[in-house]
């Protein structure tokens, strides 16, 4: 087998023991994306077009397997992918992907990368597989092995029966489908999602997000998904970059994020409530009464854990139960969206508080 990428080990259930071989370009791949240097850093980027101003001084390091790209429609999300793939010239700084800057090496860097775009892009006449075929040659596959790997990416994302069809008789998901194994046929390092669940059916987004967990933990390619559905992007993602008018609201990993956040706590208690609820207060904490049995505190950063039980013993009351309060995507997404965490103009940087 001649293939350059993570496809053929990735679906080597499916077609057996002639896809288990990696060839040296992919292992240093891999090698590569274990390095300290980041997947995007984004240095001062500024993007006009037609003399609008869309990106501006964009300024983040991400580093993430699987980056989440946000924002409400005309936030710059499109506009950052297609100044990331070479499409739009920056006006001010650069990008750069695996340090390579996009401005100088954006040939090279094409070479690497697969993009999944959001509007079909297909060319009229052609079976599935021929189409692989022509996205694989301009991907730099020679032709015998843009051929076999156009068979082994559709067979991937179930495609296999369907692949001499062409693809104006698709349905929506089928073209969905052909999109993702256009992208991943030769095997990139990085792979641009552009709302790949778009107008999907339950159980057709359901395979996509399977596919596309798939692609993340097998740790060969790392993933830029970009959704306006925040279920997608907390279900496949470990790290966000949240656009808000062409600047960066927040930049930052997910689960960090949500541990910032520890000394938020819901607490249920059997016992007297108010002699309970005044210690906690004269220890500078801060709280709220749901209900008789419920207690919602914010903890200083001088209190622990212990000292909540400690003051329970004393008191004859029983935690029955303690919950940390955990920010959702959508919390999170919402107080970027408000404002609340912004610290100036200029494409602020958030990670945990």
């Amino acid at each position: 087998m001649s293939g350059e990428g993570w496809v053929a080990a990735s679906a080597t259930s499916q077609f057996g023991a002639t896809m288990m071989t990696m060839t040296a370009s992919s292992a240093d791949a891999g090698a590569k994306s274990q390095t300290s240097v980041p997947v995007i850093a984004l240095e001062g980027l500024g993007v006009a077009l037609g003399g609008r101003p869309i990106l501006k001084n964009l300024r983040a390091e991400l580093r993430g397997r699987s980056i989440g790209l946000l924002g409400p429609n005309g936030a710059g999300k499109t506009t950052l992918i297609h100044t990331l793939l070479g499409f739009h010239p920056p006006n001010h700084g650069t990008a750069r992907i695996f340090g390579r800057d996009v401005r100088q090496d954006g040939k090279a860097l094409r070479a690497t990368i697969g993009y999944m775009p959001e509007r079909d892009a297909f060319i009229a006449g052609m079976s599935c597989v021929h189409f692989l075929c022509q996205m694989g040659e301009l991907s730099g596959l020679p032709a015998e092995a843009a051929l076999e790997r156009a068979h082994e990416a559709l067979f991937y994302v179930g495609l296999g029966e369907a692949r001499y069809r062409p693809l104006e008789s698709y349905s929506l998901g089928m073209k969905q489908m052909a999109k993702l194994a256009q992208a991943i046929q030769h095997g990139p390092q990085l792979i641009f999602l552009d709302e790949p669940t778009n107008g999907l059916d339950p159980a057709a987004r359901v395979r996509m997000i399977e596919l596309i967990r798939d692609i993340r933990d097998s740790g060969r390619a790392h993933l830029v998904l970009s959704s306006h559905l925040l279920r997608d992007v907390e279900e496949c993602c470990d790290e966000i970059l949240i656009l808000k008018e062409g600047r960066i609201a927040v930049s930052c990993n997910i689960e960090e994020e949500r541990r910032a956040n520890q000394k938020f706590l819901l607490l249920e208690i059997l016992g007297e409530q108010a002699p309970f609820v005044e210690r906690l207060t004269a220890l500078g904490c801060e709280c709220a009464l749901p209900n008789a049995r419920r207690i919602r505190a914010v903890l200083p950063a001088a209190v622990e854990i212990r000292d909540l039980y400690r003051i329970a013993a004393a008191q004859g009351v029983q935690i029955r139960r303690l919950d940390y309060k955990k920010d959702s995507l959508e919390d999170i997404f919402l107080q970027a969206m408000e404002g609340a965490r912004a610290e100036g103009g200029g494409g602020v940087v958030h990670g945990p508080q």
